[in-house]
Formats: C-alpha cells, structure tokens, sequence
C-alpha cells in the first residue's frame, strides 16, 4: 500500500487534520468585482463628492434591478419540463446566467465608491481645510494615529537639512485665529523638529525629542501653522507644522493596548542594543516594521536588491509565525502536522482561536496601519488557504481580501505598496506553482525548484511596478531574495521571541536578539554584497510608460525563455552570460569597457554635486580626497577602480557634499587615517565625521600648512590652510585643505572650495609663491564665478577638472570661470557632462581618451572619461 492510499484512509482521523481535496480549475468569480472596487476607489477618492454619489447610487440601483429580475427569471422548483430549455439552452444554462455576477460587480463598485466618497469627504469637511488654505496658524487638539517616523537628512547644496519628526494624527478641536473653537474630526500630518526642545547642541541629534516617544491614542494639545498638503492625492486634509521650540502637551494617555504594543516595542529595541550595527538596525524592522535605525545606505542597498518588502512588517512575517501555530502548509493535509496546536492536540477551531488571538496581538503589536493590516489579511489568508489543501481557493481569498481592505480604507488602492503586495501573493500563488513545475521537470532539485520559482515569480510581476517608482531593474533581486529567504524564518520567530520575553526576562530577550543577529546580519549582508555588485541594475525608464514596456518585455522574454531554454547548455550559457554582466571581473571589464585605463593618477569620481577625488598609490591602493554627497557613488566609484586599501582620507572641509559620503569610502576597505581642516563648522557634520572614525576604529589628524607625506607613487604638501586655532574664520570654504601632488610626472593642485579671499591668501604665503605651473588644476568650488585670477595665472593648468552635479541650482560651472579657464588654452573636463575622469602619464587608451604633449616639455597627459 503506497503513502498516498494510507493518508487517504486516514483523512479525519486526527485533531487538527485537513485532508487532499481536488483543486479542479481556479476559481476567478471574485477578481472581477475585488478589481472593480478598487479601481473605483482609487479614481473617486480626490474627485468631487457629487461623482461618488452619482456612482455609488447608479451602480447600486442597477445592481438590484439585475438581482431582482434574475430572481423573477428563475424556473419553479417543481418545474420537469428540462427538454425545451435544453433544447433552447444546451447545457441547461439559464439566459440571465450573466447577471448575477454583473450584478454582484455593480454592487461591489456601489460600495466602493460609497466608501471612497465618505473618506475624501473627511479631507473637504469642517474648518481645517479653510484654515490651511489661509495658512494660519492655531491651537489644536488632535489624536495621534500613527507611529512618529523620522525623516532622512537631505543633502541641500553643502549643507544637510535637518532631520524632522512626521506623526499622522485626526484634529478634534481647533482654535481658528479669531478665538472660535470648533469640533471636527480631520486627519493631519504633523511635522515637528527632530531637534530636542530647548536645545542649542545638535551634536545630540534628534532622540532626545520629545515628539518621537508618543504612541498612537495619545491625545495632545499643540500650537502650529496650518499649511494645504503637498499634493492633492494625500490622505491628509492639512500639514501642520510645529515650530523647533514648541513641546507637545500630553492631555490624554494611550490606550493600554498601545501602552502595552509600545512596551514590547520598547524592549525589543533595547534587547538589540548590543548587536552588530546593521543587525541592530535590521532586527526591529524586521519584526515590527521599525525602520528608525537604518542608515540611508543600508536601505539604498535593501532598494537595489529589491529586498524592501523585508524591512516593512509583511505578509511572510505573518506566515511564518502562523505556520509555527499550525504546521508548514507543505505538510497541511497529511495526518502527522509539525505545528505546535496539532502536537499539542488542539482541534481545529481550537487552532483557528488561538489563530485569531495571534492575529490581533500582531496587528496590536505592529500598529493598525494599513501596511500591517495588508499583511495580517494577505498572510493569514494565504496560509490558512494552503493549509486546508485546496490550492484552487487562493485566488478567491485573495481577491476576498482585497474587496474588503479596499471597502474598509480606500486609500489602499492608490498604495504602491498594497499593489506589490496583491501582485507577489498573486504570483505565488499562480506563477509559482508552475514555474516550480517546469524547473523541476528540467532536472533542478524539488525543494531548490520551489524557492526559485516563487521568487522568479514575484520579481517578474512586481518589476514593472518597481520600475515605475525606481527607474531601475535590479539583476539581482531573485538570487539575493533566495539567499536572504533561508535566514528570514529564523530571525523572524527569534526576533518575536525577544519581543515576547524583554517586558519579563531582558537577558533571556538579549540572548535571544543575539540569535537572531546571526540571520539578520546575513541578510544585510546579502544585500549589501549584491548592491555592490557592478552590474546589480540597469537603468530603466521610470513612470507607467517604462513599467508598460518591461511588463511586454517580460512577457516576451518568458515566452522566448520556455522555447530557447529547454537545452542545458542554452540555459547554462544564459546563466554564465548573466553571472558576468552582474558581476563583471575587474580583468573583463577593463577589456571590453577600458575603465579604468592603466596607469590611472587620478580620477575624480562622479558623484553628483559634491567632491571625490582619487589619487593612484599603488596596486589597489588609493588616497581619497573627500567623499562627495552620497556613499553610494562613491562606493561605486572606488569598486570601479579595485581600490581596497586608503592610506589616506582627506576632507578639506565639512560641508556635507565633501563628507555626506564618507561611510561608502570605509565600506569594505582599510583606511589609515582621516585628515581634516581644523576648523570644525559645521558642527553636525563634524560630530557625522568623528561618529563614523569612532565606529571604525580610525585615527583622526589635523592637516596644516607644510606638512608633506609620501604613499607609494605619490607625494604631496598641504598648502593650505594655515597653522592655528581658528585658520580661517571667514567659514568653512576657505578652511578648504589645499594640496599640491606630485605622481608619475605630473603635478596637480587641488583646491577644495576655497573662495577668492583665501586663494589671494594662500598666493601671498612662501608655498603660494613658489607655486610653479601645474598639469592638472581641480578648479575650486565646482567651478563658480568667485575665483581669483591670479591664482589661474600662476597656475596656468593643462587641465581643470570641475566636479559638478547635472542641472544643478547654482550655475555651477560659471560661464566666466570657464571662459578664463578656455582662454589660456586649458582643456576642461566636467562630471556633469564627461562622468568620471581619469588622468594618466601618457597614452590614456580607448575609453573616451585623448593625449596632450606639453609645450613646457613636460609628461605627456593623458585622460580618459565614463559615460555621465
């Protein structure tokens, strides 16, 4: 007797026990009015009140009128007389069989454009929207509705903008500017500073806020400015904006389930407070869906892989800890389940109790927002649909669910992030299952097949939707997505059980988040390596136009796929063709591309706004000047040249488009020191600096005027700024550290941002006069019109190299600057328009190269460039 004739006879005879059902074609009655519903909710939302009624009542009369004359149409249940309506009707199929599901499709709009109408009168109702409209400023009253998130520093030009705190809150009451109090109820967005109140420090950053330790229900009185939103399709009815003195007053307390959810938070944080940086980081977000900790280059890396979905609170977080209650749905319809209600003898309702008490303590614990209440209502239904073992039921409790989080929050339907949600449930649910079919048929192991099936499916149909957010194309979401699958159970269930165990047992928590370090830092890891990757991406267009093409294009690409791939050798040449363009060795890219060319000097990365400069010092060894505005180019830039070891980093100043980047020079690679200016504004940045040597372990000196240092090739002496406690009061541009180098022959002065004042400066110093002419000048401050003509005199470069982002604000390069340049024969190069530049000592070879023998009978200079 085989084991499938022995579980048959044995269906039901256990607690807990769901037996095989035939599955039989999928079931699409309710796609068609979960879809209606949501396309109606998401065009009526901002529309005029009158076109959500007019909808909502034209749908629903004609909606009954169906039902009812379907329900006059019916024959008599006593009827026999079957000949003639077969004869007229093959198949005994009623001529108003239409109409219960057009029906049922009208009514289901009707719902949903009643409810779309009452949700976007809540932003037209009341006095808030008029307030705003006036931009006046008011006493209010409000009700916190969300978790306080904390925005992102910006880089703005050479500074960063600060921080500020964004809280979602329902206005109760409000004093208009005339004394008149009204009651309302009115959603908002509070955006308060991330400064502490009363505070002038802002090395202290922004947790000493007030503003970041309130919890939903909490009930504050406020004083603030009014403001219309952003756009016109947000969910707030007004922005209120809080001034940086101005502490909120707390006149009702959180409910005690938020009281409770914010304790469990609060010790899961604290339980992590030991773990590695980007474990620490990950671990809550996983869990929680508490992202406050991740530094904006360990999300840019979670974006390029496509691995986002694993910082918010998702579907799978749900699955996993249900799976754990009930048993892997794998295993749903065999008699011995691995769940832990079955082992321990519970019936089914029992575990569909304990079910339901585990679904509200996660959408408690995780806040009731809609990205959590998506993920309770896709996870459980999604598992408890495989557990029963009728697969075909998916794409009904699918569309189920979608009908009724749509009815219940409209504004779901203009969510990315509820669509990719809707869509990878879909495709694992249909793709995957056969995908995984065809790749075990192709000889690929059961368990491997399935993994990579489901995963190939979710990229495939969640691409588009990326592309149009992004305008990109991650190569390498499938294979980080596999590889981050395997650590995800393990962090997910152990980061629950230290949130469980932190309000009673802290060191049981802590050991416990140290558990999960281990997998959290794997998925970090994956996601930083396959960012790094030089061929993770491609460029793609953005918007629905380049989602509509890469949509076709991967539906041609699969069709072709199933054709051309059937050979093992077609589909492992397409395997290694694609491993290379990911991966691109050093040694093949430098043939096919010609970057970098050899015997490179220097190359000034192209990095947007901002400076990076390189500069050769041996076999994978390179002196960084400045880091530019984000670490992500400059990590890019240095990978590019197989640069490993910095003898070197050195800031001129601290403006953050020169040090913003800083942490994408330490990634991966041994520094020695960092040099910087002595004069320390702006302090934030400064405080940035120091924070991150301190992280890594790395000394920090002071450069001066006069110091001279030797790394490999290379030699150079600091020209500027002077020796001193205050070298150059005048600001941070003019405490610029300034250099003249010297490699391979040629000589090169690097100016920082030094302003007109301190170039006449440096010009009457003892270096400054025996300045001799150079080969290659970095012009000063992207090339703006302030520069002292003079120092280009005495200069009198071959070259200028003008670092400067496309299209920026400023006007940078000055058509001045770069008509003095032009007009003593100088050749300029620019990052906006040439990318990234390489200066060689003779030939340059192939990539964008030319070669130019100097007059002065000096090295030849050769340069070579990327694409911008």
């Amino acid at each position: 007797m085989t084991r499938a004739t022995v579980e048959g006879e044995r269906v039901g005879s256990g607690p807990g026990v769901a037996g095989p059902r035939d599955e039989g074609p999928v079931d699409l009655r309710l796609v068609p009015p979960a879809l209606a519903a949501w396309v109606t909710a998401a065009l009526l939302l901002t529309a005029p009140g009158w076109w959500a009624g007019a909808v909502a009542v034209g749908c629903a009369l004609t909606g009954s009128g169906l039902l009812v004359a379907g329900r006059r149409g019916r024959r008599p249940a006593g009827a026999r007389d079957t000949g003639t309506l077969e004869a007229l009707h093959p198949g005994g199929r009623s001529p108003g069989v239409w109409r219960i599901p057009v029906a049922t499709l009208l009514l289901c709009t009707a719902a949903a454009a009643t409810s779309a109408g009452l949700h976007g009168a809540d932003l037209r109702r009341g006095p808030v929207p008029n307030l705003a409209a006036q931009y006046a400023r008011v006493d209010v009253e409000l009700e916190v509705t969300s978790d306080p998130r904390l925005t992102r520093p910006r880089i703005k030009g050479d500074h960063t903008a600060p921080a500020a705190v964004l809280i979602e809150a329902d206005v109760v009451r409000v004093t208009a500017p005339d004394g008149a109090v009204h009651r309302t109820r009115a959603p908002v967005l509070v955006v308060a500073s991330a400064l502490r109140v009363g505070g002038d420090d802002r090395r202290a950053g922004p947790r000493g806020s007030p503003w970041l330790s309130l919890l939903p229900t909490t009930r504050l009185r406020i004083r603030g400015g009014l403001a219309p939103p952003l756009t016109d399709g947000d969910r707030v009815a007004a922005v209120l904006r809080v001034g940086a003195d101005d502490r909120p007053e707390v006149v009702g307390a959180p409910s005690g389930p938020q009281r409770l959810a914010g304790t469990l938070r609060g010790g899961l944080r604290e339980a992590t407070e030991g773990l590695p940086a980007d474990a620490r980081a990950l671990l809550p977000g996983l869990v929680i869906g508490d992202t406050a900790r991740v530094a904006p280059e360990l999300h840019a890396a979670f974006q390029a892989t496509d691995l986002l979905h694993l910082m918010a609170v998702s579907g799978a977080n749900f699955t996993i800890l249900l799976a754990l209650l009930i048993g892997p749905a794998g295993t749903a319809h065999l008699v011995e389940r691995r769940g832990l209600a079955p082992r321990a003898g519970f019936s089914l309702r029992t575990t569909a109790l304990l079910g339901g008490v585990l679904t509200l303590g996660f959408v408690v614990v995780c806040r009731p927002e809609p990205s959590v209440l998506r993920a309770a209502a896709c996870g459980l239904i999604a598992l408890l649909a495989v557990a029963t073992g009728r697969r075909r039921s998916l794409i009904p409790a699918l569309a189920t669910a979608v009908l009724l989080l749509v009815l219940y929050d409209p504004w779901l339907a203009r969510s990315y992030g509820f669509l990719l949600s809707v869509l990878a449930t879909g495709a694992l649910l249909t793709l995957g299952p056969r995908w995984s079919a065809a790749l075990r048929g192709r000889g690929v192991p059961g368990r491997l097949a399935e993994a990579l099936g489901a995963a190939a499916a979710a990229q495939a149909v969640c691409a588009p939707v990326v592309a149009v957010l992004a305008a990109r194309v991650s190569l390498v979401a499938v294979p980080c997505n596999l590889l981050a699958e395997f650590a995800v159970a393990p962090a997910t269930v152990l980061g629950f059980a230290a949130l469980a165990a932190a309000p009673v047992a802290m060191p049981v928590a802590k050991f416990l988040a140290w558990c999960a370090g281990w997998p959290t830092g794997w998925i970090a890891g994956i996601a930083r390596t396959g960012a790094a990757l030089p061929g993770s991406g491609v460029d793609w267009p953005g918007g629905w136009r380049g989602g509509a093409l890469l949509a076709v294009g991967t539906v041609v690409l699969v069709a072709v796929g199933r054709r051309v791939l059937k050979s093992p050798w077609v589909s492992g040449a397409c395997v290694l063709l694609l491993l290379l363009l990911v991966v691109q060795p050093a040694p093949l890219a430098r043939v096919i591309t010609g970057w970098p060319p050899p015997g490179w000097r220097l190359v000034m990365c192209d990095v947007g706004q901002g400076d990076a400069l390189v500069l050769a010092a041996g076999s994978g060894a390179g002196v960084v000047v400045d880091a530019g505005p984000d670490p992500v180019l400059v990590d890019r830039c240095l990978r590019s040249l197989g640069v490993t070891r910095i003898p070197l980093v050195l800031l001129t100043h601290f403006h953050a488009d020169h040090v913003a980047g800083l942490s994408g020079v330490l990634r991966g690679r041994s520094v020695g020191a960092i040099e910087t200016t002595g004069f320390e504004e702006p302090v934030d940045q400064v405080a940035f600096v120091r924070g991150l040597a301190k992280e890594h372990g790395i000394p920090m000196v002071r450069a001066a005027a006069g110091e001279r240092r030797r790394s490999g090739p290379l030699d150079w002496e600091v020209l500027w700024p002077l020796p001193g406690p205050e070298p150059a009061p005048d600001g941070p541009n003019d405490a610029s550290v300034t250099l003249l180098v010297r490699t391979g022959g040629l000589t090169l002065l690097l100016l920082g941002d030094l302003e007109p004042a301190a170039q006449r400066a440096l010009s009457r110093t003892g270096a400054g006069a025996r300045l001799p002419a150079v080969d290659v000048l970095k012009v000063a401050h992207h090339g703006s019109a302030y520069q002292d003509p003079e120092l280009l005199r005495r200069a009198a470069p071959r070259l200028a190299l003008i670092s400067v982002g496309a299209d920026n604000p400023y006007g940078h390069p000055a058509p001045r600057t770069l008509a003095a340049l032009r007009s003593r024969g100088t050749a300029v190069l620019r990052t906006d328009r040439d990318g990234a530049v390489a200066v060689v000592s003779g030939d340059p070879g192939r990539r964008g190269g030319r070669a130019e023998q100097d007059g002065r009978g000096g090295t030849e200079l050769g340069v070579a460039h990327t694409e911008p």
